[in-house]
């Protein structure tokens, strides 16, 4: 991947001496890595102080309680929860724990939304040995079903709304452990469910003992998170009480101090939200709740509460960037927004607009072995793999070439992977240096899913690669870009198309708001074809001449292979609970009229336009159209 030639000079660097000057004549591009060393070598080192002394989160928590009780912890519907009160609830919830006399590592599953009493039921059960399921609130059916048996989950706490209530008695005859309802008490309880407010009200606030937790080490793990199930039913990733140390201190990566004020409003059972939650209670800083994003008041509280760290997560910052332009835009304190995401086409309009100091667009996966993180503020960047960052990483990182068809890496004539030239796009994987990992999975008791994550004999016999599944590329400086997950690029005409490039093309467009682009399969015809579903800015209505606007559009900024081919207009923009946009079901709508009710059109180079098609016309275009 790194230019042979940068790695040749760089070995005779080595041998030669040379100074740090002409390190960077040589190399332009060594200079953002020698400002990322200072801040990998204190977050390294306190992650290794944390494994030799065996600090888990749980230990952090305590710590910050004896550190600053009195200070507040938690702010939520203007409420302020201290650090002394919410151990005082971890402990009642500790006291209910152990009567369960469940063993450590043992798992208990969350139901619930966001709000204080999550952080200290999760921290209790902590205080117990107890790995804790953090559930998607959102998921009714099947899929709940599903979580909470993948999970092995001994008892379900379930939150005291009553669309939680609602969706766990649907499925409550399929379950035959304990369920926990909060909201009611001994009396108005329905049946075949357990008060938790009067066990709480009954538990004790003594501390339990931390003998505990005595037989805990870095592979027990601490909760399972579970993807967002867009490619299936969702997965439990194991976060070992080793990855939540790792979790704990992305506030030091951003210099920040107990002062710190963050805003969460995405689900906490998300792991963004959790590395947050997670950093807090590692510094003894503040968190600002909320119980679902609003794009209205995202700045009004971050004012209200002098909020100096927040989170995005996929089209947040566009909602956001939709709002009406007001004044007081740029008066905050927010002095880093983290997240992943942020398309290119907005990032500078957002910092720009919204004075933010930096944006830290992060890459990884919950159940992925390593992390890259943009601290330089390069536009659209996720981090950066460098030959020298490489040779330093303890876990090596490779882009290499792929098979669209089979989405795995590409072998060469003696069976190892390739790795790609700059600026090429390819798959990450990243090489796992701790066989403990291997051993417990990625997923909690999915052995195909575990092995389908690992790319075995990638450059030399018996090592093995965590395959991220993403495509990604670096730029001359080496800066890296997120570029697709594998499942968003398709193939067409013989080359790939990256969906995510298209729709930052499409949003360019002053009328557009997003664009969902997918391929769909076209009968006789190879790969498939591209197709976007277009949602229009509210105070634009759909007349036919924006059609000729799109064709022009991408007929000057994208190649004949990559443009649109078919186009939908749709009234909302349906996104998974993570705000990833949902793709699945329109793939299998396709194209076909008889079965969308949504306007929908057609290219036609000989318009230079896009045209109707309808139910009238589509067979016609089947039997005749080359596409």
């Amino acid at each position: 991947m790194p230019h042979s030639r940068d790695l040749a000079l760089m070995g005779i660097g080595g041998f030669t001496g040379l100074s740090i000057v002409a390190w960077q004549t040589m190399f332009p591009w060594l200079k953002y890595d020698l400002q990322f060393i200072t801040t990998v070598m204190d977050v390294g080192k306190r992650v290794a102080d944390d494994e030799v002394n065996e600090r888990y989160l749980i230990r952090m928590f305590e710590e910050s309680v004896a550190k600053y009780p009195k200070k507040t912890m938690v702010i939520f519907e203007d409420r302020e929860y201290t650090y002394e009160f919410m151990n005082e609830q971890a402990k009642r919830v500790a006291n209910i724990a152990y009567e369960w006399r469940f063993n450590t590592g043992e798992t208990v599953a969350l139901l619930m939304q966001n709000h204080p009493a999550f952080i200290w039921t999760f921290l209790g059960l902590q205080k117990v040995g107890l790995c804790v399921a953090f559930l998607n609130h959102y998921n009714k059916g099947s899929p709940l079903l599903h979580t909470i048996k993948a999970s092995k989950a001994r008892a379900v706490i379930v939150g005291p709304e009553a669309e939680l209530h609602n969706a766990i008695e649907e499925i409550r005859p399929e379950l035959d452990i304990p369920l926990y309802l909060q909201g009611y008490s001994k009396t108005t309880v329905p049946d075949h469910y357990i008060s938790w407010d009067n066990l709480m009200l009954l538990s004790p606030t003594a501390e339990i003992s931390k003998s505990l937790r005595s037989s805990f080490n870095m592979r027990t793990p601490c909760i399972y998170v579970f993807t967002s199930g867009t490619t299936g039913l969702p997965k439990p990733a194991i976060v070992s009480q080793n990855k939540a140390i790792k979790m704990t201190k992305v506030f030091y990566a951003v210099g920040g101090t107990p002062n710190e004020i963050a805003y969460i409003t995405t689900p906490l059972y998300h792991v963004l939200a959790l590395s947050s939650l997670f950093s807090v209670i590692e510094i003894g800083a503040t968190i600002v709740l909320k119980v679902q994003f609003s794009a209205s008041q995202f700045f009004d509280d971050c004012r209200k509460h002098n909020v100096t760290f927040t989170q995005y997560i996929g089209e947040l910052v566009r909602y956001i960037l939709h709002q009406p332009e007001r004044p007081e835009d740029g008066n905050h304190k927010i002095r880093v927004m983290m997240g992943n995401g942020l398309r290119v086409d907005i990032w500078e309009k957002f910092q720009k607009r919204f004075k933010i100091p930096k944006i830290m667009e992060i890459f990884g996966a919950t159940e992925g072995t390593a992390a890259f993180l943009n601290t330089w503020g390069r536009v659209g960047s996720c981090g950066r793999l460098s030959p020298f960052l490489n040779a330093l990483a303890p876990a090596k990182s490779y882009i290499v070439r792929y098979d669209p068809e089979t989405c795995l890496p590409l072998r060469n004539k003696t069976g190892r992977c390739i790795p790609c030239d700059i600026g090429e796009t390819g798959l990450l994987i990243v090489k796992i240096i701790n066989k403990d990992v291997l051993e417990d999975g990625f997923y909690l008791g999915e052995k195909a899913a575990n092995e389908k994550k690992c790319v075995r004999n990638a450059f030399e016999e018996g090592d093995v690669f965590f395959n991220f599944g993403d495509l990604l590329y670096v730029d001359k400086d080496y800066f890296l870009y997120f570029k697709d997950r594998i499942g968003d690029t398709f193939r067409w005409k013989g080359e790939n198309v990256s969906t995510n490039e298209v729709a930052n093309i499409l949003t360019e467009l002053p009328f557009i708001q997003d664009a969902n682009v997918y391929g769909v399969e076209v009968p006789g015809a190879d790969g498939r074809a591209g197709m976007a579903g277009i949602l229009l800015k509210e105070n634009v209505k759909f007349q036919l001449d924006l059609l000729p606007k799109i064709y022009k559009h991408c007929e000057k900024n994208l190649p004949i292979y990559a443009r649109p081919l078919f186009l939908r207009f749709i009234k909302e923009m349906p996104l998974t609970t993570t705000h990833k946009q949902k793709k699945v079901h329109y793939v299998k709508e396709g194209f076909d009229p008889n079965i969308i009710d949504d306007p929908l059109f057609r290219i036609s180079p000989e318009a230079k336009s896009y045209v109707p098609l309808t139910t009238d016309n589509i067979g016609t275009l089947l039997a005749k159209s080359r596409l």
